[in-house]
């Protein structure tokens, strides 16, 4: 079994902005699928079954900082490890396109990872990292919280269908073998 999160902020004011980048990518997942959505872990869940292994879908409804208590519920109730979840969130350090698939290591100022390696008491997760470029002028936390510029909004269909893309290659194939398959590239060579 493996889980699959996707934190965000609720709330109109955040939407399709670059911390809920991971919403968008789910969007874009769920085209042509009809799954059926629970309420439970202080956030939506569901499950799809890919080969005989069953993925469960996680959008947490609490704040970035408070991922963590959602993502450690779920993962308590499926008897899921760190290492059999994968995270999705919008990373500073990358540039904007670029998607990286990497296992544990540090948080790099994302209080959403903080607070779920914390809550989990491992880091030992998977990381879709989504790159959205350093800011040039702004402060990185009122960055993270604004909406994509004109070019960006152009690029970011190609680019969720890409990291939708990884997902479904998770969803179907053994961990190791798709960090390999997909380390760092541009969404154009997914």
């Amino acid at each position: 079994m493996k889980l699959i999160v996707f934190p965000g902020n609720p709330g109109k004011q955040y939407e399709r902005t670059r911390h809920n980048l991971p919403w968008m990518v789910l969007d874009t997942f769920l085209e042509g699928k009809n799954l059926l959505w629970k309420t439970k872990f202080n956030a939506r869940w569901c499950s799809l079954q890919e080969k005989g292994e069953k993925t469960v879908l996680l959008k947490p409804q609490t704040y970035m900082n408070l991922t963590g208590k959602s993502v450690q519920s779920a993962a308590a109730f499926f008897k899921i490890t760190a290492g059999q979840i994968m995270v999705l969130h919008d990373d500073l350090e990358l540039d904007f396109g670029f998607l990286s698939i990497k296992k544990g290591g540090g948080a790099g100022g994302h209080n959403g990872l903080r607070s779920i390696a914390s809550s989990l008491g491992s880091k030992d997760f998977y990381r879709l990292r989504m790159g959205i470029s350093r800011p040039k002028r702004q402060q990185p936390a009122s960055y993270v919280l604004d909406r994509f510029s004109r070019e960006e909004e152009a690029e970011l269909p190609d680019f969720l269908k890409a990291a939708s893309a990884i997902l479904d290659v998770w969803v179907k194939n053994e961990a190791e073998a798709f960090k390999e398959r997909f380390g760092k590239c541009h969404y154009s060579r997914v």
